[in-house]
């Protein structure tokens, strides 16, 4: 398989690699946090930060207000730049089971055929990345939040995917058909204060 560079080579590595996603963060096979996304301040475009473990902004990422597919533009740290857009992501169509993303880089300015593919289960938070529209993996992730990177693909790439996934699932969710993750400690607090 070719590499996939698109954030950086510096997130690549020769061998498979296994993660693990836990809400809005990404730690190494050591537990040791690898990426998370942050919300300076709230905005109507909704933009997030990818920082790393020492806290530097390697992409933000905003909605496109007026698209009705959940598009999100992906920028180099923290630019809004049109010169530092590193990719497109939208929703392949408004009503879906499952959900499904195209990518399109930058360079793709036709954005006819997309350059990943993005597949998930909803209300399970598992998902595929393709390359394109081939059957070609780069990664996965399972339902339980471990994720599977192949060899010479892009790490933080991959965890960006991730989370737009994961928000865009979200917002097209009603609230009712949300899963409730029982483990969380909101939901723990919750319970607790019904039960004194």
């Amino acid at each position: 398989m070719p590499e996939v560079v698109v954030v950086g080579r510096q997130y690549t590595t020769p061998s498979q690699v296994g993660l693990k996603m836990v809400k809005k963060t990404m730690t190494g096979a050591n537990g040791n946090t690898m990426f998370q996304v942050i919300s300076k301040s709230w905005t109507l475009r909704s933009r997030r930060f990818l920082v790393d473990a020492v806290n530097n902004h390697i992409v933000s990422f905003e909605k496109k207000l007026t698209s009705m597919h959940s598009t999100r533009r992906v920028y180099r740290g923290d630019s809004e730049d049109p010169g530092d857009l590193l990719f497109t992501v939208t929703r392949t169509s408004l009503f879906q089971t499952k959900i499904q993303l195209d990518v399109f880089l930058a360079s793709n300015t036709s954005q006819v055929n997309p350059d990943f593919k993005v597949k998930g289960a909803r209300f399970e938070q598992s998902c595929t990345i393709y390359a394109g529209n081939s059957a070609t993996v780069i990664a996965q992730m399972d339902h339980k939040g471990t994720v599977t990177v192949y060899p010479h693909v892009d790490r933080a790439f991959i965890f960006a995917l991730i989370v737009i996934l994961q928000e865009i699932d979200e917002e097209c969710t009603p609230t009712n058909q949300r899963k409730v993750d029982l483990n969380a400690p909101d939901f723990g607090s919750f319970l607790n204060g019904l039960m004194n």
